[in-house]
């Protein structure tokens, strides 16, 4: 008995835009992960890179539940000594509110080759507009 691999056609990657107006940032995160993992697709392989293109827009709207705005904070280190940062959520939202969407998602996949290759198919935009409009992307509603 042989195991079926499927092929995953490349050239039919469908693109999808979601409007993070109003969603939770969590539900949103998973959501987004699955449509890059093709966990939504018939054809999904753990071990194959089967997903499709995920555009976010209105990334400094999502929302985040409980106090989680004044109380979560993200740290880094530089790997010198004293190098320690920490931000909060507040902060980042301010600055950076597209790296509030890209973290939560690159936690959902995998660390390795193949998840970073999944990252380079999610484009974070915080305003409405987004550059993708030639690719056609279908309109994918947020997860409440």
């Amino acid at each position: 008995m042989k195991t079926h691999i499927p092929k995953v056609d490349l050239e039919k990657r469908p693109w999808h835009v979601i409007d993070a107006n109003g969603a939770v940032l969590g539900r949103l995160a998973v959501q987004i992960a699955n449509v890059l993992r093709g966990r939504n697709r018939p054809v999904y392989t753990p071990h194959l890179d089967a997903g499709d293109f995920v555009v976010v827009v209105n990334a400094e709207k999502v929302r985040l539940t409980g106090k989680k705005e004044e109380q979560k904070t993200y740290m880094s280190y530089s790997g010198w000594r004293g190098g320690e940062r920490r931000a909060t959520v507040a902060q980042w939202r301010k600055s950076h509110p597209e790296r509030l969407i890209m973290h939560a998602v690159a936690g959902m996949i995998p660390k390795n080759r193949l998840g970073r290759q999944m990252l380079t198919k999610l484009k974070v935009y915080r305003g409405a507009e987004h550059p993708h409009a030639a690719q056609k992307p279908a309109v994918l509603a947020p997860a409440q």
